[in-house]
């Protein structure tokens, strides 16, 4: 899959094709850096909701734009969902301790 986007990310929704030839609208919840990448951190949109299940995609550059790339490794898919998952936690905390 690949898209081309811009860096706003308000809820900005995406629309993906995949091999097959078929479209998949997204949301973009988050674009986080780990090691020097960028990664998007996008949440399926299914009969017109968020699905609970995040997507992350790495953003390369192309030709002077930005396309999102799907993780092949493993290991860089784990580093990426950990520090997402360590992002939240955060947030989480900081929202429990406003209260």
């Amino acid at each position: 899959m690949s898209h081309d986007h811009e860096h706003e990310h308000d809820d900005e929704i995406i629309v993906l094709t995949d091999e097959e030839g078929n479209e998949h609208e997204f949301s973009i919840v988050q674009v986080i850096t780990v090691d020097g990448k960028d990664y998007a951190i996008l949440l399926p949109i299914e009969d017109g909701e968020e699905a609970e299940e995040a997507v992350i995609m790495r953003i390369d550059e192309e030709d002077g734009e930005d396309v999102l790339v799907e993780i092949e490794s493993e290991e860089e898919f784990d580093r990426v969902a950990d520090a997402w998952e360590e992002m939240l936690d955060d947030e989480e905390f900081e929202e429990e301790s406003e209260k």
